[in-house]
């Protein structure tokens, strides 16, 4: 009897002190909750839009459509602060330069087309390779120039919202072109949003880049030993950099998906105070806001159970202004759990209650 009990004990400690743990743990909170005071909210049901195609609809499609550019981002911040041990705060300015630049080139100089002035592909390219320039821009700053991440990523993010109004004239141009819409919207005939399938795509290439190739090895040793890692023959300033441009291509992406939602663009309000949330998926799933070892998977968790808090607080009729106080308590109540030392308090809690001494007094 004292056997099972004691690999009982250990299957809890080693799953209580996993880093995949606290989101884990988190999603099960508030789905527990929703499900308590409302039932109604897990409901899914299948519309038909205005095109008069099938289209799922619900809070939890819902969260994995408004969660996805939000988890593209998780990606690239997680890189950015395991090799430079600071976090982006201008990707919220940087999608709006992005988001300005593919109007720009999809609108040219008038603002409502009525045809694209250039195929969608191009215009996307053209965004990408901007939002990589400032990734570079911000990149250099922190590795050859050592300026510490939140400090070098100010300047962008005091001064891009103005960047991006500049590039059209601080016109709003407006896309009539019904294929643009499926970007950030629903692809006809396919009931589940586009953007997911967007999500889904880069999570999976990234997985691959990661997993066949040494890069998250090279990442990780930067950030945990920046000397040793000059040692062994790595060049933490340009990884450093890297990782800053492959965010500039999260930006992109999450900037595509953005603008297509409603085809045009307001240049401060869009991805307001996304670089927070983005941050904090990356804290909420266990990772040292300090640098070091990652954990992506639980990263793109965390950026789900940040857009499901959202949801969540929206669904029960929090004001908008008093959303980020609302989420900022239970977020920081998170990413307390979240902690190493306070995971192998809780993992030590486990292995003691289960352990065969414990189950004997009992």
């Amino acid at each position: 009897m004292d056997k099972p009990s004691k690999s009982g004990s250990s299957l809890l400690s080693v799953i209580a002190g996993n880093q995949i743990f606290i989101p884990i743990a988190a999603l099960l909170l508030l789905a527990i909750f929703n499900l308590i005071a409302d039932p109604s909210f897990f409901v899914i049901t299948l519309n038909t839009n205005s095109d008069g195609f099938p289209v799922l609809a619900g809070n939890l499609i819902s969260i994995i459509d408004n969660g996805s550019e939000l988890a593209i981002l998780a990606i690239g911040m997680t890189l950015v602060t395991a090799s430079s041990r600071g976090q982006d705060i201008s990707v919220g300015a940087a999608i709006a330069i992005s988001g300005s630049v593919l109007l720009r080139v999809l609108c040219g100089t008038n603002t409502r087309p009525e045809t694209l002035q250039a195929p969608i592909i191009v215009g996307f390219l053209v965004s990408a390779v901007v939002a990589m320039l400032f990734g570079a821009f911000n990149g250099t700053l922190v590795s050859y120039f050592k300026i510490q991440p939140m400090v070098a990523t100010l300047i962008l993010f005091t001064a891009g919202r103005s960047i991006a109004a500049w590039i059209n004239n601080n016109e709003l141009p407006i896309v009539t072109d019904e294929s643009f819409s499926y970007f950030g919207g629903y692809i006809p005939g396919i009931a589940v949003p586009t953007p997911f399938f967007i999500a889904l795509i880069f999570f999976g290439l990234t997985w691959l880049l990661l997993k066949f190739t040494n890069i998250g090895l090279y990442v990780q040793s930067v950030g945990i030993n920046e000397k040793t890692s000059r040692l062994n023959g790595l060049d933490p300033d340009l990884i450093k950099f890297g990782t800053y441009v492959f965010l500039g291509f999260c930006v992109a992406i999450a900037a595509l998906i953005k603008v297509s939602r409603l085809q045009t663009i307001n240049y401060s309000v869009i991805a307001k105070d996304i670089e927070m949330d983005a941050i904090l998926a990356v804290a909420l799933g266990g990772n040292s806001l300090c640098g070091g070892k990652f954990n992506m998977p639980a990263s793109i968790l965390g950026a789900y159970v940040i857009q499901f808090l959202t949801t969540t607080l929206y669904k029960f009729d929090v004001q908008s202004t008093a959303l980020p106080a609302y989420k900022a308590v239970v977020v920081i109540v998170l990413v307390v759990l979240s902690a190493p030392i306070v995971r192998d308090k809780i993992s030590a809690v486990f292995k003691k209650l289960t352990s065969p001494q414990t189950a004997g007094n009992a």
